[in-house]
C-alpha cells in the first residue's frame, strides 16, 4: 500500500515517529507522501523525508486554512522553498480552498490556489488539492489553470467526481469511506457502474488511497491517531464497494500513485 497523504511530520507523531515508520513498513505500507501546509512545515516535512529517503516523499504548499492577512509573504517563502527543492519534491500540496471555518480570506485563498497551480504547471509537478465547501470555486480555478493531481479526501457527489475525472485528476480515498453514515461507497459504486456501461476506463484507474494521518482514522479505529497501516481497512471496504479483490485495489492504487508522483 502507498499512503498518498500522511502528515507524519506533525506533532502528533513527535513522541514515537521513529517507531511508527518501521511499523508501517512491517504492515505492508510501501511509501508515504508527506504534504506540507505552511511555512513551519517546510522544515518538518523535509527533515522527516531526508531521514527516510525512498520511503517518505515530500510535497510543499500553503494550505487554505493558513491563508491569513500576511498570505503574500507566507506564499513567497513557500514558493521559494518549492523552487529550491524542486528535484526532491513529488508534488505541490496540500493546497486548495476551505470555506468551512472562515471565509475572511476567501479571495486570498483563491489567489493563493491559482498561483500554486501555475507554479505546479511551470515546474511540471502534480498538486494535492484540499476542498471543503468550496467545490464550485475550486473546479472553476482548476479548469482555468489546468494541471494534474489528486482531490484529497474525496467525499463529494457522483456528478462532481465525474467532472474531476474528466479533468484528468484522481480521487483520494481515505477513512471517510468506512464511516457508518458516509454516502461515499454508494457514490463510488454508481460511478464505477456508469463507467463500465459507457466503456470508459475502470474507476480503479483513477483512485488513490490515503490516510490524512494523524486525522480521519477509519473504522474500527475512529477516535484514535490515524496511521498509514490502517489503509488496510479502506482497501477492504473499497474492494467490497467495487466488487473486486483487496489485492486488486492495492495493486491499482499503488500503480496510480507511482505514475502520478513519479515514485520509483
Amino acid at each position: 500500500m502507498i499512503d498518498t497523504h500522511c502528515h507524519i511530520d506533525e506533532e502528533a507523531f513527535e513522541p514515537d515517529r521513529e517507531e511508527v515508520i518501521p511499523r508501517q513498513q512491517q504492515s505492508g505500507v510501501q511509501a508515504m507522501i508527506v504534504p506540507g501546509v505552511n511555512v513551519a512545515s517546510i522544515e518538518t516535512v523535509l527533515n522527516v523525508c531526508h531521514a527516510h529517503p525512498g520511503y517518505c516523499y515530500p510535497a510543499l504548499g500553503l494550505h487554505p486554512e493558513d491563508v491569513k492577512a500576511d498570505w503574500q509573504q507566507q506564499l513567497s517563502i513557500v514558493e521559494e522553498a518549492i523552487r529550491s527543492h524542486r528535484e526532491e519534491l513529488v508534488a505541490i500540496g496540500e493546497i486548495g480552498l476551505d470555506y468551512y471555518w472562515d471565509k475572511t480570506y476567501k479571495e486570498g485563498q483563491k489567489e493563493v490556489l491559482r498561483r500554486q497551480l501555475l507554479l505546479a504547471r511551470e515546474l511540471n509537478l502534480p498538486v494535492i488539492l484540499h476542498n471543503r465547501e468550496a467545490t464550485e470555486d475550486i473546479l472553476t480555478i482548476v479548469k482555468e489553470v489546468g494541471g494534474r493531481g489528486v482531490f484529497h479526501c474525496y467525499s463529494g457527489s457522483k456528478e462532481t467526481a465525474e467532472i474531476i475525472l474528466n479533468l484528468g485528476f484522481y480521487l483520494g480515498i481515505g477513512g471517510v469511506l468506512t464511516f457508518k453514515n458516509s454516502k461515499l461507497g454508494e457514490t463510488l459504486r454508481e460511478l464505477d457502474e456508469m463507467r463500465k456501461t459507457s466503456n470508459l476506463s475502470p474507476l480503479t484507474s483513477h483512485l488513490l488511497m490515503e490516510t490524512d494521518a494523524p486525522y480521519m482514522a477509519p473504522v474500527p479505529h475512529r477516535g484514535e491517531r490515524n496511521e498509514s497501516r490502517y489503509m488496510d481497512h479502506v482497501a477492504e471496504r473499497l474492494a467490497e464497494v467495487l466488487n473486486c479483490s483487496k489485492q486488486t485495489i492495492i495493486e491499482k492504487t499503488n500503480a496510480n500513485a507511482r505514475q502520478l508522483f513519479g515514485l520509483k
